[in-house]
């Protein structure tokens, strides 16, 4: 007998690839992702954001999520910069998708697989 299936919250399910998203951060060298309990607001709204994007089937692939993603932190006021500044806005993927090096499209990948 199969065991039924148990809901997960939308919440649930961000803080899950907000956590695969910080380990795999870790493993190509940037400890700079603390802890979904630790994370500041505006990034937990940001993976909440994605995930309602991916099941609502307005994002449909990978670059879609970063396209949003990107969008919704352009909206915010963010602007590229060469290394994470959150208390300035900057980001060093606030470029589009297809300017991503291989590593961040990789997290955009996990993001959406994990999702659907």
């Amino acid at each position: 007998m199969a065991t039924p299936k148990k809901h997960i919250t939308t919440e649930a399910a961000a803080e899950f690839l907000h956590e695969v998203n910080r380990m795999y951060c870790k493993l190509i060298g940037d400890d700079s992702q603390v802890n979904w309990n630790n994370a500041p607001q505006w990034q937990k709204d940001s993976a909440i954001n994605g995930v309602k994007a991916i099941i609502s089937g307005k994002v449909q692939e990978a670059k879609d999520s970063h396209e949003l993603w990107f969008n919704e932190k352009n909206s915010q006021g963010w602007k590229y910069g060469k290394v994470k500044e959150p208390e300035k806005k900057l980001h060093p993927c606030m470029v589009h998708y297809d300017n991503l090096p291989l590593e961040q499209k990789t997290k955009d990948l996990l993001f959406f697989l994990n999702t659907v």
